[in-house]
């Protein structure tokens, strides 16, 4: 899908505007750069339908976007967008990918020191030539270099949203084929982490020819790295690898269990069968030269004595030694989750009304959805203030009403998405926040507090009886920003105390917690919820990422309040 090569043309012309300080426009491209990445069709696909017309009818797309987009479906480029590249030739991509440096600060930096790219940044970083410039300081300069570090350290992983949506569409496209019999992904994706480095699917098939010409030929191939009767690997116009083995049917669970990994789970796995006088590869599980099982994943781990794991636990973190004595969780799924409490609608930055929202929500099965705008600390995100959030309530109880008597059995609730501030205080007064079904804090500026500050602020934002639930916790940013430094045993001992909810943040770009941090909340005996911090009704599909999250931490329903109905939900937050 071309989708996402335009979000990112269009979050790069919002830079350039931005840079020049031209006013609304960056905040429309943004818009439209949104949408395009959360759109489940091909926007190819939807202009050749509709023309133009349809495309305007997409939220945050106007005339002006929707020819640009036309015109880059025609021609493959947009002279708008080169015109403004080669105005300031500035990677702005590469250079506002580290935490902290917007477009101002980048056309500064390139006035004043000739910074082109990366490699001209962490040049004149480890010179000390930035600390002296008006606006920085050796805090920023250090900072900088801490940014880079982490984006090196990402290089070459590309989001699970970006890859899973993609890879889902190739497996659509192979499984029409009659000639395959058996298809599934592999490797990391089916482990369904955070961030992938490539793609791995496995086929059984008797004519390995046709599908692998098939594959070669897929839309969105730009270079064949390989291609044979057994394996073929190509690389996606995204910018990943995608490798189609073809595989025994009698080998076909042994080949998924391998490929599918992780390599450390494999290894204690093999270590298993070794102690029981067989052999575990790609191929079988063996005893001598005897092929003893290898037809399903579950027959290999039944004959080790073992249940089958699901793949979100493969780590070799525990998942081994719970299978060997039938100890696994029944791990949280999506069919448990009821409603969404972390919702944006176009009363702040969200682009589709409430009752858009709660609509979406019906379509999804679920018995609520949770409202929460931002507050009045985050102007640049239209955020309510008390007066507003009181308008809002009445827009909601008349919605409720209306859905009561026309429509559906589901209940729209009023939260909001306070701004814990840099002494912890929240942005909303008490009262206003006494008025709403529940509350939701989180950080959302001064990042760079040291440990034990950012922990106080955390814990007195989680002491104020009308916090419920701490927003994305951590404040992670995937592929580019690390969690910020806080003493998470020392938030999970409050949390606990407080009866605090901690969330874990759907949105492809957070995923917070982390897997790491779900598992240690959930031995906290501390609640979690799943929310998507949908900015649009599309948006809210991200559920499953956050549940694939949740999974990988060993959570099970019962940890998760949102698997609640709306009876006990109101009444654990209240």
């Amino acid at each position: 899908m071309q989708n996402q090569q335009l979000a990112e043309i269009f979050y790069e012309i919002a830079a350039y505007l931005e840079m020049e300080e031209v006013a609304f426009k960056p905040y429309a491209y943004q818009r439209a750069a949104l949408t395009l990445e959360t759109l489940e069709e091909d926007i190819e696909e939807i202009y050749k339908k509709g023309g133009v017309k349809a495309l305007e009818e997409l939220p945050g797309i106007g005339e002006n976007i929707a020819l640009k987009i036309k015109e880059y479906l025609k021609t493959g480029k947009i002279k708008y967008y080169e015109r403004l590249k080669k105005k300031t030739p500035i990677d702005l991509a590469e250079i506002t990918a580290v935490e902290g440096l917007g477009p101002k600060k980048a056309k500064v930096l390139y006035q004043k020191l000739g910074i082109k790219n990366l490699k001209d940044l962490e040049k004149a970083a480890k010179a000390h030539k930035i600390a002296p410039l008006f606006g920085f300081d050796e805090t920023t300069e250090k900072n900088i270099l801490e940014g880079i570090a982490f984006l090196k350290k990402s290089k070459g992983r590309f989001l699970l949203a970006e890859i899973l949506l993609e890879t889902e569409e190739i497996l659509e496209r192979l499984k029409k084929l009659k000639e395959i019999d058996q298809i599934s992904m592999a490797g990391s994706l089916r482990r369904m982490k955070e961030t992938i480095g490539d793609v791995d699917i496995l086929v059984t098939t008797k004519n390995p020819g046709k599908v692998m010409d098939f594959f070669v030929s897929l839309p969105g191939v730009i270079k064949i790295w390989g291609k044979g009767n057994t394996k073929s690997s190509v690389r996606m116009e995204q910018g990943f690898d995608v490798d189609l083995r073809v595989v025994q049917k009698k080998s076909y669970g042994a080949a998924l269990q391998y490929f599918t990994g992780s390599k450390e789970h494999n290894i204690h796995l093999r270590k298993i069968a070794m102690d029981k006088g067989l052999k575990l590869n790609e191929y079988g599980l063996f005893r001598g030269a005897k092929m003893v099982a290898g037809k399903t994943e579950e027959e290999i781990y039944k004959y080790l004595k073992m249940v089958c794991p699901p793949p979100e636990l493969r780590e070799d973190k525990g998942e081994i030694e719970a299978c060997l004595k039938n100890n696994l969780p029944k791990l949280v799924e999506m069919k448990d989750i009821k409603g969404d409490l972390h919702c944006h609608c176009d009363w702040d930055a969200g682009e589709n009304t409430i009752l858009e929202m709660a609509r979406t929500a019906m379509g999804l099965g679920y018995q609520y959805i949770g409202i929460s705008s931002h507050t009045k600390f985050l102007r640049i995100e239209r955020g309510l203030n008390e007066s507003q959030l009181g308008q809002q309530r009445k827009e909601i109880d008349k919605l409720n009403r209306r859905i009561k008597n026309q429509e559906s059995r589901i209940k729209i609730l009023q939260g909001a998405e306070t701004n814990i501030l840099k002494d912890g205080s929240i942005d909303i007064k008490d009262k206003a926040l006494k008025k709403l079904d529940y509350a939701i804090a989180g950080i959302h500026s001064s990042f760079k507090m040291d440990k034990q500050k950012m922990t106080e602020r955390l814990i007195k934002a989680m002491k104020n009886p009308f916090i419920k639930i701490i927003a994305h916790p951590t404040g992670r940013i995937l592929k580019r920003r690390d969690e910020y430094q806080i003493d998470f045993d020392q938030i999970l001992r409050v949390a606990k105390q407080t009866k605090t909810i901690l969330e874990i943040n759907a949105f492809p770009v957070r995923l917070d917690l982390s897997d790491q941090n779900v598992r240690r909340t959930k031995e906290a005996g501390v609640k979690m919820i799943i929310n998507t911090d949908s900015h649009q009704k599309d948006q809210m599909r991200f559920m499953n990422l956050g549940v694939a999250q949740a999974r990988r931490g060993w959570a099970e329903k019962k940890d998760i309040i949102n698997t609640q109905p709306l009876e006990k939900l109101l009444k654990y937050l209240k």
